[in-house]
């Protein structure tokens, strides 16, 4: 197990509740893009660089977008860091793949983004990755 999966998968994680948090933290991911953050869509591959500044922008405004018109509720909930004020690794939920919040199907539901600034290593998703989602991402980075 490489350092990507180690933390991944063992590392400590706090949520962000609510969306003032998440317009927050944001903002610490902003002041803290210096094009060192992978990008890891899962499902879609292994990325093999860090996202550019202007790119990894891009990306926070539209996952900022999709999260506030897919979970129109008036919690958040599904983002989770490893520090809040000095962020390593953001995993991001997707809104329309949550499974079951209780776990009680036993299946594993893996994040729909992991923002890292540890390269990525490829987690095996058996997860099909829906249409409409490939479609937005290959808008931005197609």
């Amino acid at each position: 197990m490489g350092e990507f999966t180690e933390k991944f998968s063992k590392g400590t994680f706090k949520g962000i509740l609510r969306w003032p948090q998440w317009d927050a933290f944001l903002e610490v991911l902003r002041a803290r893009n210096d094009g060192q953050w992978y990008v890891y869509f899962i499902g879609e591959g292994v990325p093999a660089a860090p996202l550019s500044t202007e790119a990894f922008l891009r990306f926070l405004e539209e996952i900022d977008t999709l999260l506030r018109r897919d979970h129109d509720e008036d919690y958040l909930g599904i983002v989770y860091a490893d520090d809040l004020q000095d962020p390593g690794m953001v995993k991001i939920f997707d809104p329309n793949n949550l499974g079951s919040s209780c776990g009680s199907s036993g299946e594993l539901i893996l994040p729909g983004w992991i923002l890292s600034r540890l390269a990525p290593e490829d987690l095996k998703s058996q997860q099909i990755t829906p249409e409409g989602r490939r479609r937005w991402w290959n808008r931005l980075f197609g």
